[in-house]
């Protein structure tokens, strides 16, 4: 009989389950909004992780057992949450998991390490991530961990977007202000793309209720862009960008006495060509932007049969 697993991805704006075979090759996928806990509830959370579970099971295709009849085996799951950290919520993971799925292997974890594993196709290096937030995450050989960075973006997250769009506002109202008329073709750019008549726009726009995080983080591209086109404002906010995601990447290293590790990349500002990347490549003296094996989600399910393989050796 055919064994599948199954990777929940958690992380950031959408959920993502894939039903995958043996050998990581996804037969079956289902996708919902965010079911962080932290933002929505952990009912809600649970309730739509186990429709999604559901959706994608019913979706794979069945595996003939022999005898004619068709099943599916499900041997593990493996799952990350942003919101949900197994250090913290790993009973009510199992339990979220287990009333859709009764009596099956699961390997809670975060999503920093499914991102990991997926990165890497083991649990093992350490995975820088830039999308709206930043953190670098590490695993060595003995199986150690450390996370260094991910604390929002009111006490951090630099070198993600939520920051690179701030710093550009910053230069605008120092511009504004006539203090630093170097930014006057960054802070013109950023006008347009708001669609502001004056800088004191900025205020109302930046100042409302609830908070415009995501949006300021999708915003991100036009200081990238500018960068790109040779703008000294925004190539001096990705480089201190760059140089906040390595540091990332030295402390992480560094606590668990990783000398040159594999780095992974991850997040859409480190996915893709773009001067944010190549200033990290430059500054961890990769030669190219680091390219993942997996996805997150197909690393979740990586890191169930990789933990089911270990339990099943250890005789646990």
């Amino acid at each position: 009989m055919a064994h599948y697993y199954i990777g929940i991805d958690g992380g950031g704006s959408n959920l993502r389950v894939a039903v995958v075979d043996e050998n990581m090759h996804v037969v079956a996928q289902a996708m919902r909004g965010t079911a962080n806990p932290s933002a929505i509830g952990r009912e809600a959370s649970a309730a739509l992780i186990q429709e999604a579970i559901r959706e994608a099971v019913a979706a794979a295709p069945p595996a003939q057992d022999g005898t004619g009849d068709e099943k599916l085996s499900i041997v593990g799951v493996g799952i990350g949450i942003a919101g949900a950290s197994s250090a913290y919520a790993e009973a009510w993971l199992r339990d979220v998991i287990h009333e859709a799925l009764p009596g099956v292997f699961v390997a809670p974890s975060m999503d920093n390490e499914i991102a990991l594993v997926g990165a890497h196709g083991a649990r093992r290096g350490v995975l820088v991530l830039a999308g709206t937030g930043s953190v670098a995450y590490a695993v060595n050989d003995a199986g150690e961990t450390a996370q260094a960075g991910g604390w929002g973006y009111l006490l951090g997250d630099e070198g993600g977007g939520y920051w690179l769009t701030m710093e550009a506002l910053r230069a605008l109202i120092r511009w504004a202000d006539g203090m630093q008329p170097e930014a006057d073709a960054l802070s013109r750019r950023v006008m347009r793309r708001l669609g502001f008549h004056s800088s004191l726009d900025l205020i109302p726009w930046l100042y409302r209720q609830p908070p415009p995080t995501r949006e300021v983080a999708q915003h991100a591209g036009l200081v990238l862009d500018a960068a790109d086109e040779g703008d000294l404002a925004a190539l001096e906010i990705v480089g201190r960008g760059a140089d906040a995601l390595a540091a990332l990447v030295a402390a992480v290293s560094g606590r668990l006495g990783m000398e040159q590790p594999a780095i992974g990349f991850a997040g859409g500002l480190l996915s893709s060509d773009n001067p944010l990347s190549r200033a990290l490549c430059a500054r961890l003296k990769l030669d190219a932007i680091p390219q993942a094996l997996y996805s997150p989600v197909v690393g979740a399910a990586l890191l169930a049969r990789l933990s089911a393989e270990q339990q099943s050796s250890s005789g646990s």
